[in-house]
């Protein structure tokens, strides 16, 4: 799959899932759901403050008569709702309406109702940018502040499996640094040398992994070649993974702002994918990362 069209078309192609909405009641959140809705894709428990999920439908002219509701207008006890709901098996993805990140994940993370695994929860985000002739993943750029080598370790492992279910068989991920060599000075270049080496015997799977390199390397042939990088990776990455969060929340920000990408993003490393988006995500960015999520799901 290399456009969001074409991920729409695979999941129409499936079975069903159910996504349970924590916090419904966000104008934003519920242009997503009607879409999902119209376009047949997913199936939704929305819990919230009901009479405010009922009154932005009615402006909206989004019917609500196939859609359940659960009243719940304290958006701590609609997280864990809405995360009891999947954990119960009652819905198979998780998704942030109008509640905090802390609040949702505080719940995720619940060692009763939790969705807990030994994967360290990562975010991953893909876009379709103009002029590529494929998905470009990002990963993290909302979660992990400060990775470890072990934690990046299972950060791209997340990213591979979600590149996976695209239809990406063996993607190619760029550790990527300032420089295209180690240096002793930049712990970013020692940990993406690792994670190369990693990669090579066996500790990272299904993945080609190589780094140290720069953004443009990693992602522009004329790039690698005019600098005499020779890698399986170079110039074709398919997942770039960021040495923190603040180069990944930049690099986000600026391909969706200067580069007018359309982008989905889920949390991966939860025994299901969790549809985290910002409240300042267009209702576009939030249906793609349903469909990214039911597609991750299956």
């Amino acid at each position: 799959m290399k456009t969001f069209k074409e991920m729409i078309e695979a999941v129409n192609k499936q079975q069903k899932l159910k996504i349970a909405v924590a916090a419904a009641e966000d104008q934003e959140v519920l242009k997503a759901v009607q879409e999902e809705s119209n376009l047949g894709l997913a199936d939704f428990h929305l819990i919230g403050e009901e009479k405010k999920i009922r009154q932005y439908a009615e402006e909206m002219d989004f019917s609500l008569e196939y859609i359940q509701i659960t009243d719940e207008a304290d958006p701590v006890r609609a997280s864990r709702r809405a995360v009891e709901a999947v954990s119960n098996g009652d819905a198979q993805i998780l998704m942030k309406g109008l509640v905090p990140t802390a609040t949702i994940l505080k719940a995720v993370l619940d060692k009763e109702i939790g969705l807990r695994t030994n994967r360290v929860l990562s975010h991953v985000a893909i876009f379709e940018i103009e002029g590529y002739d494929r998905f470009i993943f990002l990963t993290d750029a909302a979660m992990n502040i400060a990775p470890t080598i072990e934690q990046k370790v299972q950060i791209i492992q997340n990213a591979v499996d979600l590149a996976h279910a695209v239809g990406i068989q063996q993607p190619k991920v760029a550790s990527i640094a300032a420089v295209e060599t180690v240096n002793p000075n930049m712990q970013a270049t020692i940990d993406a040398a690792l994670l190369s080496k990693m990669a090579e015997r066996g500790q990272i799977k299904n993945a080609i992994v190589d780094g140290p390199l720069a953004l443009d390397n990693a992602i522009s042939i004329h790039a690698a070649e005019h600098k005499g990088i020779k890698s399986e990776v170079a110039g074709l990455a398919d997942i770039i993974l960021v040495p923190n969060i603040e180069v990944g929340n930049a690099l986000y920000k600026s391909i969706v702002y200067f580069a007018n990408a359309k982008v989905g993003a889920v949390i991966q490393g939860a025994k299901v994918p969790i549809v985290l988006t910002s409240r300042a995500d267009s209702h576009e960015a939030k249906l793609h990362s349903i469909i990214l999520a039911v597609l991750s799901a299956q």
